[in-house]
């Protein structure tokens, strides 16, 4: 449900990976817009990073992610909402009322211009991001995601025809069990399935249903030339969408690069965080560097 370009050499001179022991906890606090309610959290100091969620998730995608970058940047991290700890939602949405959930988000934080960080769904709200609120925006990092969740061949409308349903029929838990078989494969990673099951039987499921309907349909794919930030997209190399595929939205991107992580799935900062880790904090601060080189 996400979208051969040539992979970006690796990084050089990235921050250590380790978790400074003197990282104080982070800060969490409540943000209402309105009818919303959106669980925030911020810790460390520097620029500024915001991580947006997947689908069904919430901002523990980011467990393995937030020590190590908190010596380095100020991170935040939110619910989206009618996930985690955020309150549920039963009026529908659109992927432009989440952009603008983060974009307030960013504003309560006086974090702007800030890097953006986002996992699968979180990738999308992060180029929605990026086209309604570019001066919010330094740069991208898009994980496991694309421009657009249109279906073109039949395959791709029998595969979003089949999420639908089970969606609607299947408790949670076992929607989450037959996921966790694709996102986790490996007999290795029976923890993380057991966690991500776990996990995602605590969704509201109303609010989920309305989260997967403001996806399917959406796209902003005809103006990613209008995205002037420097973007890195991170793919696992057995992700749903092969790197291959997303290379040819990259190829449109300005200032776009690719990066792909062996062994890894579609929850690549869960997976393989270190590498993760490593990738994504080499190009932060390699923008951060140019950035204070151009003033």
């Amino acid at each position: 449900m996400n979208a051969a370009h040539p992979v970006h050499p690796g990084l050089q001179g990235s921050p250590s990976l380790a978790a400074s022991p003197a990282s104080a906890p982070p800060s969490s606090r409540r943000l209402s817009l309105g009818s919303v309610a959106l669980a925030c959290s911020t810790s460390g100091r520097g620029s500024p990073v915001l991580f947006i969620h997947g689908l069904g998730s919430s901002q523990r995608d980011w467990e393995a992610q937030v020590p190590v970058f908190a010596p380095h940047h100020r991170v935040v991290t939110f619910d989206q909402r009618g996930h985690g700890k955020s309150a549920p939602v039963i009026a529908p949405y659109t992927m432009r009322d989440l952009a603008g959930d983060a974009a307030a988000v960013i504003r309560s934080y006086g974090a702007a211009p800030c890097h953006i960080v986002g996992l699968s769904l979180g990738g999308m709200v992060a180029f929605q991001l990026a086209l309604d609120e570019p001066r919010l925006v330094r740069s991208l990092v898009i994980v496991n995601s694309g421009p657009e969740v249109v279906p073109r061949a039949a395959k791709e409308h029998v595969a979003v025809f089949a999420r639908r349903v089970l969606s609607r029929l299947l408790p949670l838990r076992w929607l989450g069990a037959l996921l966790s078989r694709r996102l986790f494969p490996h007999e290795s990673q029976s923890a993380m399935r057991a966690e991500f099951v776990a996990r995602f039987a605590e969704n509201h499921k109303p609010s989920y249903l309305r989260a997967v309907s403001a996806i399917l349909g959406w796209s902003v794919a005809q103006r990613l030339e209008s995205v002037a930030q420097p973007v890195l997209v991170v793919s696992g190399d057995r992700d749903y969408t092969p790197p291959a595929r997303k290379g040819l939205y990259v190829q449109r991107l300005p200032r776009g690069i690719m990066e792909i992580v062996r062994d890894s799935g579609h929850a690549t900062p869960v997976d393989q965080p270190a590498e993760f880790n490593r990738i994504v904090l080499g190009f932060l601060g390699r923008v951060d560097r140019d950035a204070a080189a151009a003033e």
